[in-house]
């Protein structure tokens, strides 16, 4: 800003704020942070309702409360609506200032997406609020990408987002296809047949050679995935990627264990570790999680839920811990002339105690005395209590879960329609 003193006043439906200029140039609302770069107060009228030079205040004619919120964002960085303000009215604040659905917190997304889905709306724009006004030089004042930066993004959105993009699509379908042909060469490698041909080989080449085709495709998609991401450090936090890494890494280590001279299945504890390493190959299944609705939904529901299934299992404790030690005095502890040898210790009765909490009954441990049934009895029926009580929750939360998601990937295909029809 080429006028005006170093302090600037934001008068918001009558409400002032105070700020440096240094603080305006770096202001997280796109909106206001435009304001450092006007040169002449036409500019900066495009931008505002009206302006002061003396005192160096711009008025903008907006919902005031709806704006202290949107400054507790700036400060906290957790965006909600405003209590008794429609969902699309404080929206549409939100774009006034520059903020996008994703910055809301995810239970106000859903009520804002029930809200447009109630009247009908796929989304709105900038273009659709009506106070700012669209002229060719405008877009100049915006914060311009560099060409490297939105391919970089173009990448990210193609490989993290399956349903942003045809390309996005058809890579999601590759890397699917490579999950189950994996996944068949690994059922397959526990056959009989398939274990004496690679043993009977003299050469020793590193197990399932075939899979080094899936193997790479992974270790690219990996490897292409962190370079184009945004936060390094976020990236290797999340769940997925570190999922990634497991199911890669056991191929390159049995490489590196064959070339050592330890490739057989039969070498003591390296052969153990070998067969160990081999079978986690089974978590490429989890990769699907990023291509199905459903296994997004159930990642989610664990994420949100996850002091529910910390309950769910006190719950499960406190009564294998009771019963169990009920279970071995009745049974086997008080010597009445009837032991039952598999209540023999606690640990083996908490075994009984946990598929007759979960009704599964296999019947290979029973009580046989008069009061070890009646206490089998009482378990069944706990064990019933026990665990409806917090899949309530859980359900609930699984319910709105693929609600939004189910969104999410509406408001994709949408995005991708309108992309393909250009």
């Amino acid at each position: 800003m080429k006028f005006g003193k170093s302090i600037c006043v934001l008068n918001v439906g009558g409400t002032r704020y105070a700020f440096t200029r240094e603080v305006i140039r770096d202001f997280p609302l796109r909106r206001v942070s435009r304001l450092i770069a006007c040169a002449t107060e036409k500019e900066v009228l495009e931008l505002c309702d009206d302006y002061d030079r003396d005192r160096n205040e711009f008025f903008f004619d907006r919902h005031a409360q709806a704006f202290v919120f949107i400054m507790l964002y700036v400060r906290s960085g957790k965006l909600r609506f405003v209590p008794g303000v429609c969902e699309l009215s404080f929206y549409t604040e939100m774009l006034y200032w520059g903020l996008e659905s994703a910055h809301l917190d995810s239970c106000c997304q859903k009520r804002l997406d029930d809200r447009m889905s109630d009247i009908g709306l796929d989304t709105l724009s900038e273009g659709d609020i009506g106070d700012e006004p669209q002229s060719p030089g405008e877009s100049v004042q915006e914060p311009e990408l560099t060409c490297r930066a939105r391919w970089l993004e173009k990448m990210r959105k193609t490989f993290e987002e399956p349903n942003s993009s045809l390309a996005a699509q058809l890579l999601a379908s590759v890397s699917v296809i490579f999950v189950i042909v994996s996944m068949i060469m690994l059922c397959a490698s526990t056959l009989p047949d398939w274990d004496t041909g690679q043993l009977s080989s003299r050469n020793r080449s590193p197990p399932h050679k075939n899979a080094a085709v899936c193997i790479g495709w992974f270790t690219a998609e990996c490897i292409v995935r962190f370079l184009v991401a945004k936060d390094k450090w976020d990236f290797l936090r999340r769940p997925l990627n570190i999922i990634d890494v497991i199911a890669i890494t056991p191929y390159y280590v049995t490489m590196a264990m064959a070339r050592a001279g330890m490739p057989g299945a039969g070498l003591g504890v390296a052969g153990v570790i070998l067969r160990v390493l081999r079978m986690m190959r089974v978590f490429w299944l989890m990769k699907l999680a990023r291509h199905f609705l459903g296994l997004q939904t159930l990642g989610l529901t664990l994420r949100r839920c996850y002091r529910e299934m910390v309950m769910l299992m006190v719950f499960v404790c406190v009564a294998m811990a009771i019963y169990s030690a009920l279970a071995q005095l009745l049974e086997h502890g008080l010597n009445l002339g009837t032991q039952n040898s598999d209540y023999a210790s606690i640990p083996a009765a908490a075994w009984w105690v946990i598929i007759s909490m979960t009704t599964v009954g296999y019947g290979d441990v029973y009580p046989v005395t008069i009061g070890g049934r009646v206490l089998g009895g009482m378990c069944v029926v706990s064990g019933i209590v026990l665990l409806a009580l917090p899949i309530t929750f859980i359900y609930h939360s699984f319910v709105q879960c693929y609600h939004e998601l189910k969104l999410r990937s509406a408001r994709y295909a949408r995005n991708l329609s309108a992309e393909m029809l250009r």
